[in-house]
């Protein structure tokens, strides 16, 4: 199949919805499909490199954070596209360029595919002053949204369920997101684990709690910190891979809890390295309910880090309790599952390599392809039967 991925975010920018983008990109060449991507620029100029298109854009980082905007529809890209033919176009953001896949879909009279990636009810504190208000236009757009494309995919049950409270009529397939095994299988010798530790500045008997991820608001990374303040064990660093809007206010935070000797920011890892940064840590920490699926979750397990997250419908099946980790609800759960975890080395264990075994098997992105592949095919013989 020739197939048009269209996305307003793409490599080099790091985020769910990238990682979900280029390796279901490469998955599909894998197959033997030919993928182009259809994106926006990073600045004031449309451009053609290799199969990628670039869309001139403007931030408009106010709104949704490193969020862009098309200045234009760029016409003599937009008619290449439409000159290649695609079968099919499988959108992945709800904004610039789920508007240019309308515009060429119409012309070529194909599907449209759309994968509902991001909570937006979660972010309205970055565009309403009012929650109550800005949840309810988050369901009103994207029903609208949503109504042009003939088949939708949600990451988890959780999202399926949330959209169909909003009203969305059209099919809803779920498919998680797969990640690239392959950049997991690579372990850290003792002696290069030193090393980076030494390097990130993590005193040499302490035990690490990771977190990995944009550093943001709707993240609720200020009760990790809270809790770690009062864990009251010594020899325990907490690791936060990462940046964000919201790190200084963090940082803060670190200091006003008496922490700051015990939290190290490291600031945006480079995607080829994180996985050494995950097997620094004995323990993966999260306290996000905004997530879709939770990447980072999935990465960190893929790593052999057991996980302690707090509790949300876009972890069942992903976290199982005492088998890979666990999923708390108050502060003296966390605290008791740490302990557990940390002081009995068997135990750790067993969770990390029931980890390894939990990701390998449900959410690599080989599988991710092959179901996406099949829904595509699905969707064009239905399409072409009512057309």
């Amino acid at each position: 199949m020739k197939i048009l991925i269209t996305t307003d975010q793409y490599a080099p920018d790091i985020n769910g919805v990238v990682t979900s983008v280029v390796n279901l990109q490469n998955e599909l060449q894998k197959l033997g499909h030919e993928v182009r991507i259809l994106t926006l620029s990073g600045n004031r100029k449309s451009s053609h490199i290799d199969e990628v298109i670039y869309i001139k854009s403007t931030g408009v980082g106010k709104i949704y954070p490193k969020a862009r905007l098309a200045l234009s529809i760029d016409e003599e890209y937009i008619q290449e596209l439409v000159d290649w033919h695609p079968d099919i176009i499988h959108s992945q953001c709800e904004f610039s360029t789920f508007l240019m896949a309308q515009r060429i879909a119409k012309e070529v009279d194909v599907p449209i595919i759309h994968t509902y990636h991001t909570i937006y009810e979660d972010y309205t504190h970055y565009f309403s002053p009012n929650k109550k208000w800005g949840k309810k236009m988050v369901a009103i757009l994207t029903k609208k949204v949503l109504t042009q494309s003939n088949c939708v995919i949600a990451p988890t049950d959780k999202v399926r369920s949330l959209l169909l409270e909003y009203g969305v009529k059209q099919e809803i397939q779920v498919v998680p997101t797969g990640i690239d095994l392959e950049k997991f299988e690579i372990q850290l010798g003792n002696t290069a684990k030193e090393e980076l530790r030494s390097k990130v500045g993590i005193p040499s008997n302490d035990r690490v709690l990771i977190c990995v991820g944009r550093l943001a608001k709707e993240k609720n990374l200020e009760e990790i910190l809270l809790f770690f303040s009062q864990l009251n064990r010594q020899n325990i660093t907490l690791l936060i891979v990462g940046d964000g809007p919201h790190r200084t206010a963090l940082e803060e935070r670190a200091i006003e809890l008496g922490i700051s000797n015990q939290v190290i920011f490291t600031g945006m890892i480079c995607s080829q390295a994180v996985s050494s940064y995950y097997q620094l840590g004995d323990l993966f920490v999260s306290a996000s309910n905004s997530e879709t699926q939770g990447l980072t979750y999935i990465e960190a397990l893929a790593n052999g880090v057991p996980a302690l997250c707090r509790e949300d419908p876009c972890l069942e099946n992903v976290i199982v309790d005492g088998v890979n980790g666990w999923k708390y609800q108050s502060f003296e759960q966390f605290r008791e599952k740490l302990n557990a975890i940390l002081d009995n080395e068997g135990l750790r264990e067993h969770l990390s390599e029931n980890a390894r075994e939990s990701v390998k098997y449900n959410y690599s992105s080989t599988e991710f392809a092959k179901n996406v592949e099949q829904i595509y095919q699905n969707t064009i013989n239905l399409y072409h039967e009512k057309t």
